[in-house]
């Protein structure tokens, strides 16, 4: 007989014991599946507290796609030890970084006032293991339910953080196995979600208000749900209400001719794509598992830029992979003249235990990493910043995203540019503002609404 936790915990629900706070780390993705935790503890009667510090019930939905992202949440948790000895509460630690086997051990064995260990595959399953902690029980689960589809449908569309765009997922996990990366790992092997579920919970946040959509992914162009993703993309289009529609993140392996269409011809899709690069030498991406060559990435790039007219190309680059020479940078450094991205999340090489690259011995002095860091982003910050310059003077229209203060707002263009603009009109979240562009800097533009 299936229990119904969410009953159970409902009824423990007291005004003393019924405040939560989630700390999230990592990507969208991440992101996501907190405010999927939030639905769930708001529907049994929980209130989201204002701080760790006021909550009875602490969440760190981890990442661990970088050796730093653990070293802070571990310094975190010793803060919250320490705190653990002045006030009773329930600390939950979920997510990526503790689907890894090494660290849940870890966590069990040296951290005991941790009351919950969970995985990826199981935070559906957070109600029951919030009760049982409740009664005095210390849970560990990392295991992946294969029988359940790891998505929450019937919650409350209210908790987001923002209240006119929301994430949606449209498939987990990833089968690429690139050698560096633990998330195929962490994440499990592709599962793609029917549309019709997709349209449906799209359509729920419509009617809520949202107005901006991000499909969501480890490799999101390699969805095999039953459409294929330019499919989706033309469904997804059709919803009454939604305005902009984002994707991310795409693998440029999997980046179709149809998506290209899809791009240039269906009116709500974002002119903006993120392309991982990740190394511009093809023998560095044959050793990372890319599939894909220097001049592959190339071609791509370029015949987005010829179908989709101002699309911006954002991207992710390593610096200092195992074995990198100067000649593999130089490659590198090439691909960004070529290709002029308008922004790059760049990275020097952190080593994931447990992945084909840890293995290696052909590691890049740190010294040497960090210096071709700063001549990569030496590059990529003029490039940034002529983007942006050649937007001055020109008129965009602006989806609000927050008030900075009276009078000042902060929105995003289609393409993605951040802008910072004034006006005497008060503007709420999700509204279209005209705004002409009168600064530009490397990471944003400035401008006033007409």
């Amino acid at each position: 007989m299936n229990t119904d936790y969410r009953y159970l915990l409902a009824s423990q629900v007291t005004p003393k014991s019924q405040s939560f706070f989630i700390r999230t780390y990592g990507c969208q993705m991440n992101e996501r599946d907190s405010e999927k935790m939030a639905g769930l503890l708001t529907q049994i009667g929980f209130s989201n507290a204002m701080s760790q510090d006021d909550a009875d019930i602490i969440i760190y939905n981890t990442c661990c796609v970088r050796e730093s992202a653990e070293d802070k949440i571990f310094g975190h948790l010793s803060y919250l030890k320490h705190l653990k000895t002045e006030k009773n509460f329930i600390l939950a630690v979920g997510g990526c970084m503790t689907q890894q086997k090494n660290i849940a051990e870890l966590l069990e064995d040296k951290h005991k006032y941790v009351d919950i260990i969970f995985g990826t595959a199981n935070r559906h399953r957070l109600p029951e293991f919030i009760w049982r902690a409740m009664n005095s029980e210390r849970v560990t689960d990392i295991s992946e339910d294969e029988t359940i589809f790891p998505e929450i449908t019937d919650i409350p569309v209210t908790t987001r953080v923002f209240s006119h765009k929301a994430g949606v997922n449209i498939m987990y996990g990833c089968d690429n196995f690139c050698s560096y990366c633990i998330v195929p790992y962490v994440r499990g092997r592709e599962k793609s979600r029917p549309v019709s579920d997709i349209t449906e919970e799209i359509g729920a946040l419509a009617a809520d208000g949202v107005k901006e959509i991000m499909l969501l992914g480890q490799n999101v162009n390699s969805y095999a749900g039953d459409a294929t993703f330019p499919k989706l993309l033309q469904f997804v289009n059709e919803i009454p209400g939604i305005e902009r529609i984002r994707f991310m993140t795409s693998h440029p392996k999997d980046f179709s001719d149809d998506l290209i269409a899809a791009m240039r011809d269906l009116p709500k899709i974002c002119k903006h794509v993120h392309l991982p690069l990740q190394s511009g030498s093809s023998r560095v991406l044959e050793d990372m598992n890319r599939h894909y060559t220097k001049e592959d990435y190339i071609s791509l790039a370029l015949h987005l830029q010829e179908a989709v007219p101002e699309i911006a190309i954002t991207t992710d680059i390593i610096v200092g992979y195992p074995g990198e020479t100067e000649e593999d940078f130089q490659d590198t450094l090439d691909v960004v003249r070529r290709v002029q991205f308008s922004s790059a999340f760049t990275f020097i090489y952190s080593k994931r235990s447990g992945t084909p690259a840890a293995e290696r011995t052909d590691l890049i002095p740190r010294k040497t990493a960090n210096e071709r860091f700063d001549r990569l982003t030496a590059e990529l910050y003029p490039i940034m910043t002529k983007k942006n310059e050649a937007k001055l003077g020109r008129i965009f229209d602006v989806m609000v995203e927050e008030v900075t203060d009276a009078h000042k707002y902060k929105g995003r263009t289609n393409d993605h540019t951040l802008v910072h603009f004034t006006a005497e009109k008060e503007f709420s979240s999700g509204e279209i503002a005209s705004v002409r562009i009168d600064t530009a800097k490397t990471f944003y533009v400035s401008g006033t609404v007409l």
